[in-house]
């Protein structure tokens, strides 16, 4: 019997130091640190647009003392090239040779769409600073993704409400054929109410716009609403005014073809120009006034949302590893962290639906002249108030 008790009692360290209880305890503990990959674009026709979301990244992290949620950050940034295969290779290396904690930055929803099988898989966060595929906001949503920008319809439903404000009863629509432009036209068109004369889709990069300029010439529309991202978008507008089609035609943009990589470039033509958006340089909030104030100070150039949005997931990253106190080996409850903390942002309040996508405000924004005489996007109120894609309701998850 003596024999036999001392065996039982020999087992009870061994049980207490069990493989599972033993990754349990490890899952409590806090890491040491926060392992960001950020794969955007920082070469090509976009590249200014992948060079915002960088600088609005690393202002914020600046901003919180180098750090999110107290853990000193280890920050990749590698360039995608626009390009999906570029893309595929790099989320392989963050999520199976780096380990990263989360990955973020993509501009192409055609790049995010590539490498969400991937990263879902491998219960790799992603948190979207602005790909915003319609694919991942329906049926097919994760709990392993965020955005901090829009689903690529919202901003375009924001523009076709305010097409039916000034009562454009045609319009010509023009976008990029890849994922986000199909996206972008699906939105205006399921709120504008007027007839589309034309519904026209170039090459992804495409620059010389001889021929739509002289499509749009022919079909005389009241109104013509253009989606073109970067240096397509500079072109578009360049040529659009040196053809002389602005006396006769309302250019209407959103605020991704109408926002600080563009206006720079092109000029006093696009003074008076109306956009939609989710944010504005000069809404009224404190988060928003440092930002900007800032992010001038630090890069020398007025920030676009581009650089906003990418600030603002760098603040709910923060807000959530503080929610799981530095834990990050238990990623169900840092992921559940990253969609339902409460964080501070530039545009002021919103809330994550149940798909990863915001429900937020769309605001109505006219290009003007500053007190310091740069060209800024002013903000005219609110056109979406609260406003949730269309998708989210196809959407199974439940938080």
């Amino acid at each position: 019997m003596r024999q036999t008790f001392v065996l039982l009692a020999c087992a009870i360290p061994l049980l207490l130091v069990s493989p599972a209880q033993a990754a349990d305890k490890a899952m409590d503990k806090a890491a040491d640190k926060i392992k960001i990959g950020m794969a955007t674009t920082l070469s090509g026709p976009t590249a200014q647009l992948g060079i915002d979301t960088r600088d609005g990244f690393n202002l914020a992290i600046k901003h919180l003392g180098g750090k999110l949620g107290g853990l000193p950050v280890d920050l990749q940034v590698t360039d995608d090239q626009f390009n999906p295969e570029v893309a595929k290779q790099i989320i392989d290396r963050f999520v199976k040779r780096d380990r990263v904690d989360v990955a973020t930055g993509m501009i192409n929803s055609a790049a995010l769409l590539a490498t969400a099988p991937m990263l879902f898989s491998n219960r790799t966060p992603y948190i979207s600073t602005n790909a915003g595929p319609s694919q991942l906001a329906g049926k097919e949503c994760s709990p392993w993704f965020v955005s901090t920008s829009w689903q690529n319809d919202n901003v375009h439903e924001a523009a076709g409400h305010h097409a039916n404000q000034r009562n454009y009863k045609n319009a010509y629509l023009l976008a990029p054929d890849y994922p986000a432009g199909r996206d972008v036209l699906s939105g205006f068109k399921r709120t504008y109410k007027g007839q589309i004369v034309t519904e026209a889709y170039v090459k992804l990069g495409q620059l010389d716009y001889a021929a739509e300029i002289a499509q749009l010439r022919a079909a005389k529309p009241e109104m013509a609403f253009v989606f073109l991202p970067g240096g397509m978008g500079i072109n578009f507008v360049k040529q659009f005014f040196a053809s002389g089609l602005s006396k006769d035609i309302q250019l209407l943009l959103p605020g991704t073809s109408s926002d600080q990589d563009i206006l720079p470039a092109v000029g006093d033509a696009m003074l008076g120009l109306f956009n939609t958006s989710q944010w504005a340089l000069d809404l009224d909030n404190p988060e928003n006034k440092r930002f900007v104030a800032d992010f001038d100070r630090e890069f020398k150039r007025l920030p676009s949302a581009f650089a906003a949005q990418a600030y603002d997931a760098a603040l709910r990253i923060d807000a959530a590893v503080l929610a799981v106190k530095g834990n990050l080996a238990n990623r169900e409850a840092f992921m559940k962290a990253i969609h339902t903390v409460k964080a501070k942002s530039v545009r002021g309040e919103y809330k994550v639906n149940v798909n990863g996508y915001p429900i937020q405000n769309y605001y109505l924004r006219v290009v003007s002249r500053g007190p310091d005489g740069r060209l800024f996007n002013k903000s005219l109120g609110v056109v979406l108030k609260d406003h949730a894609d269309a998708y989210a309701k196809d959407c199974p998850l439940k938080y």
